[in-house]
């Protein structure tokens, strides 16, 4: 009986190594192949019941105006940091444990590793991939490709991804040609882009806005967005 339960835990540690090591191999040939060949869908493209319009373009293609309401928007040491920002990630903790509205401290890369590998909604067990995947894409992929990606990803309205699509159906033109004005909207708009209008945005929304628009100026003076070009 002990040689038989010994056996049983050997297979089960074999099997669980086998497990972990597929994974690993796994998520190492994904990243490795997106980081020259777009990631053709996600799991919250596939799971949205509004459809998902997307139009890939590389980031020499969308306008720095973009970039950098990004980086304004979302993530303001996005060039600085290893893909964590411990001072964020710690603010959000204080925030959260006054209650109210749960907030996250999740920088672009995060944000990116969750959108291109993972799904939206998630305890521990999905933060833990998410950091997993978030350390792969600094490392592999580099702070240019994670915003290139991210810009394509990023859901920026119902059942619209990527900043191409946005702006073509916000302002009838390409990513390319967005004012400082259009790329502060449609970033004002990522946190919760079916609820946030980006064409004609009012209160707190158009506040945002503009304030992203003063940011934008910072950003591209102090070359906080000098890691993408």
């Amino acid at each position: 009986m002990a040689a038989r339960k010994r056996g049983f835990l050997a297979r089960l540690i074999a099997l669980v190594f086998k497990l972990i090591f597929g994974f690993v191999a796994l998520s190492l040939l994904m990243v490795v192949i997106y980081r020259f060949v777009p990631p053709p869908t996600t799991i919250t493209m596939l799971t949205d019941s509004n459809g998902a319009t997307r139009d890939w373009t590389p980031i020499e293609r969308i306008d720095r105006n973009m970039v950098a309401a990004a980086i304004a928007a979302e993530d303001g040491k996005f060039c600085t940091h290893s893909g964590f920002d411990r001072e964020a990630i710690e603010a959000a903790v204080r925030r959260n444990a006054q209650g109210g509205r749960i907030r996250g401290g999740s920088t672009i890369s995060q944000q990116t590793a969750k959108n291109v590998f993972l799904w939206q909604n998630g305890g521990f067990f999905r933060k833990g991939l998410e950091a997993w995947f978030t350390v792969l894409i600094e490392t592999i992929w580099g702070k240019r490709r994670i915003m290139e990606v991210y810009l394509n990803v990023a859901e920026t309205g119902i059942g619209t991804y990527g900043v191409e699509a946005g702006a073509q159906r916000y302002f009838g033109k390409g990513a390319g040609s967005l004012s400082r004005d259009e790329a502060a909207r449609m970033a004002a708009a990522l946190p919760l882009p079916k609820k946030r209008s980006v064409k004609s945005p009012s209160g707190f929304v158009r506040r945002y806005g503009n304030n992203i628009a003063r940011r934008i100026r910072i950003v591209q003076r102090d070359g906080l967005d000098a890691c993408t070009r």
